[in-house]
């Protein structure tokens, strides 16, 4: 009998012996957990003042195109972001370089077509980012960078009075960007036939509620820019497609509506788009798809990088015709 319990209590010390194990087991990994926590990541000293929300302005030839890059930290050392060209979308960036003080990345072609990828370099100067975009055909630009602002609003936001920014008669208090002007007023409605130039409104403002009353033809693609720098979508998307950030009622290539509420070409569309600081509500067709979301930077297409000044609303009139029949802006205080 003796044997039989001293064999139980082998058992028994193994087991607990185990059981201890396996708890110290669950520690450790719970404290690896606890280190991977990106509330308690450790930046790198050395990327520490690159990483953040830059608003870039690209030397083409003699002229200012904005541009904008963010760069984020994945993991332990890891850098990763996101790049707008002064065209297109947003773009992943899935892994930025950096070794002696300058970073560099490469990306493929969007739009701009063609073969290869394009190369970004910099480093930064004296707070600022300072660098070159080679595009994939082998040209090679300037840019320069700075911090992009928060824009953060405190207190309950004021509103103005409304301002009917189309008259129903004619483009007044409107002008329009290079290319040839297809905008036109017929029977109190805004027209632009075809593609061709943009059209921008004189004045500037910061913060605002906007509401336009439009419809597109079938396969219309047009787009309304807050400030001049964030284009809200307006495309024939079919109703039946998940929503994304490219299509009716997104933020260009950046935040997506929740669900598809387009009423479909030949139709009048509805938005009510509130900005405030980086902040946008839009209600579409009387939904409310996007709500209070914060816009990380300009969109391609963009007239500027310059996100802490005002600026103007444009109509986007460079892809296809669309029709205007309401934009009526009311300024905050």
């Amino acid at each position: 009998m003796m044997k039989k319990y001293i064999g139980y209590a082998g058992m028994m010390c193994l087991l607990a012996s185990s059981v201890t194990s396996c708890t110290d087991t669950a520690t450790e990994k719970k404290e690896a957990e606890e280190v991977h926590n990106p509330a308690s990541q450790t930046i790198p000293e050395e990327a520490k003042d690159l990483i953040g929300r830059w608003d870039l302005t690209v030397d083409k030839e003699g002229k200012e195109a904005p541009s904008w890059l963010e760069i984020k930290l994945s993991g332990f050392s890891t850098l990763v972001g996101y790049y707008v060209g002064d065209s297109g979308s947003s773009r992943p960036v899935s892994h930025i370089k950096l070794e002696n003080g300058k970073f560099s990345f490469s990306i493929p072609p969007q739009w701009e077509g063609g073969e290869g990828d394009f190369t970004i370099e910099g480093e930064l100067v004296g707070g600022q980012l300072k660098g070159t975009v080679t595009s994939n055909k082998g040209n090679k630009f300037d840019f320069t960078g700075v911090k992009a602002p928060y824009l953060v609003r405190t207190g309950e936001a004021q509103w103005g009075t409304p301002i009917e920014l189309f008259n129903g008669k004619d483009l007044t208090g409107w002008k329009t960007s290079e290319g040839e002007n297809y905008w036109h007023v017929e029977d109190g409605i805004l027209i632009n036939d075809k593609a061709g130039a943009n059209l921008i409104t004189e004045q500037k403002f910061e913060d605002f509620k906007l509401i336009a009353e439009f419809r597109y033809a079938e396969g219309g693609n047009s787009g309304i820019y807050l400030r001049g720098r964030y284009e809200v979508q307006i495309e024939d998307s079919p109703k039946d497609r998940h929503p994304g950030s490219l299509y009716f009622g997104g933020v260009y290539g950046f935040l997506s509506p929740n669900e598809m509420v387009a009423a479909g070409p030949n139709e009048w569309n509805r938005y009510e788009i509130t900005l405030r600081g980086r902040l946008v509500t839009i209600v579409a067709n009387g939904k409310t798809i996007i709500s209070n979301q914060e816009i990380p930077g300009i969109t391609g297409g963009a007239l500027d990088s310059k996100e802490g000044e005002p600026g103007p609303i444009y109509l986007q009139g460079d892809h296809t015709g669309v029709e205007f029949r309401k934009i009526t802006i009311i300024p905050a205080k």
